[in-house]
């Protein structure tokens, strides 16, 4: 071989190399593929940076395939069994014959598959690198999956949450969470719903409307006890007249399997038999052995700190979604990672609002809030003003034959600060809702605003005409 060929073939090396390195360089490197991260990823490679997306499961994380759609799917599936069993009162002979566990079950698998390939084609459609495989911050500023580093210029932690359970109560047979109760292949007779949050009352109602027989069982002394007092009162009262029975106020203190079911024990000596127990006691953040504290990265409790910004302890290094403190929501995490990769790319975004993030509970019958409630607004506010609008005087809400209200919160001669509902469904209300708190809107700059005649979203109209000193079809 002469010098020159010799020469060459270092040239050749080198450059490959280079290449190698400059082929796993990014503006954006971004641990998760659920809500916050793809978000991120998808308006970063608008903006033009380059960006690799690194994903151990299913591109579109827990919302897409074991939270928000397998669920909502299950709600609604729910929805129809009781229109069948309730035609009669419409003046419509249907009648109610059972749930086909998996006729059901392959609706939402297919509203999930379509969404899923959808996901995976508008990722394959911008210049994302996606990444399959499990991967842990081995650096400040690098990712390494299966052997291979992605270093990023930045470098974004978006790992989302599991299902968690109680110290001492493992999960497996007939004591599961959320993720195994969507793959039921049956109804059970009897379920015991631990918690009484969020998911807690949507897996209630789902088993409630599917024919079983339900009972919620909450230590806290309320239902969805972050809403605002008179919507749990309300939920209580609604869930009362379905049939639906919680214990509030009272402790669980074990669980046995038996052959054939689980018996359910309470700190009051009370003892419930069910088929199934369902742990509902929220999620936790998925950040253990993945590298964040070795990295420098401050953790509290498994969840990762950040500041408004989304920006960690760590230059560089961001986190976004159900690993970050506040309201574990999928919109919170779009939000989150579209607001990171607008800050990077340099465009100086407007800080979230956490009290100005819409909050839906979709059992039945819904409930939508944004902003404080009264008892939060009293504390922040000191003097303010309160009214609710009872669903009664709203057309389309009798022909739904639903109960509720909307209850607004302003300070006093000022915005409104909280919006709170109930009832058949309201969360598609939340919107508006959501306009009127951002926007820091009076309640005469809402009663202004003509609401179409007869929709639900009257209600707000009215209920603002009311705050505003002019009420309709209600009393001042």
């Amino acid at each position: 071989m002469t010098q020159g060929a010799v020469g060459s073939d270092a040239h050749t090396k080198g450059a490959s190399a280079m290449s190698a390195t400059a082929e796993n360089t990014f503006d954006i490197v971004i641990l998760g593929g659920g809500s916050g991260g793809y978000a991120c990823a998808l308006r970063a490679a608008e903006l033009g940076l380059s960006v690799a997306l690194v994903e151990k499961g299913k591109l579109g994380g827990t919302c897409l395939h074991l939270g928000c759609i397998p669920t909502k799917a299950l709600l609604h599936a729910a929805e129809v069994a009781d229109t069948a069993r309730e035609g009669e009162q419409f003046g419509v002979k249907t009648t109610f014959e059972s749930v086909d566990m998996s006729g059901v079950n392959a609706y939402k698998d297919g509203v999930v598959g379509r969404l899923y390939k959808g996901l995976q084609g508008l990722v394959k459609s911008k210049s994302i690198e996606y990444v399959e495989g499990e991967g842990r911050l081995v650096a400040k500023n690098t990712v390494e999956v299966a052997g291979r580093q992605l270093v990023g210029k930045n470098v974004v932690l978006a790992t989302g949450s599991y299902a968690k359970s109680l110290p001492g109560l493992d999960i497996g047979g007939r004591i599961m969470t959320s993720e195994q109760a969507l793959f039921l292949d049956y109804v059970p007779s009897r379920v015991v719903v631990l918690g009484g949050g969020v998911i807690g009352v949507e897996f209630a109602s789902v088993f409630k409307s599917f024919g079983s027989e339900v009972t919620i069982v909450e230590a806290l002394p309320r239902l969805v006890a972050a809403e605002d007092e008179a919507i749990s009162k309300q939920l209580e009262r609604s869930f009362r007249k379905r049939k639906i029975n919680f214990k509030t106020g009272v402790k669980f203190s074990g669980a046995t399997q038996t052959g054939d079911g689980v018996q359910v024990s309470l700190e009051s000596g009370e003892t419930i038999e069910a088929d199934l127990l369902l742990v509902a006691v929220g999620r936790g953040p998925v950040t253990a052995g993945l590298g964040y504290e070795e990295a420098g990265v401050t953790v509290d409790r498994g969840f990762v700190l950040a500041n408004e910004r989304c920006q960690t302890n760590v230059e560089g290094i961001y986190a976004v979604g159900d690993i970050v403190p506040g309201l574990q929501l999928a919109h919170r995490g779009f939000a989150q990672g579209i607001f990171v990769a607008e800050h990077i790319a340099g465009l100086n975004p407007p800080v979230i609002d956490e009290m100005g993030i819409p909050r839906v509970t979709y059992c039945e019958p819904e409930i939508a809030s944004i902003g404080y409630t009264e008892a939060q607004a009293k504390e922040k506010f000191g003097e303010i003003e309160t009214y609710d609008y009872n669903l009664g005087g709203n057309g389309k809400s009798q022909i739904l034959g639903t109960a509720g209200f909307v209850k607004l919160v302003r300070q006093k001669d000022g915005p409104v600060v909280g919006v709170h509902m109930i009832g058949s469904r309201m969360g598609e209300q939340v919107g508006e809702a959501q306009l009127i708190y951002n926007w820091e809107a009076l309640p005469s700059d809402v009663a202004q605003l003509i609401h179409a005649h007869p929709t639900q979203n009257e209600a707000l109209g009215e209920a603002h005409l009311a705050l505003a000193g002019k009420p309709l079809h209600a009393h001042a």
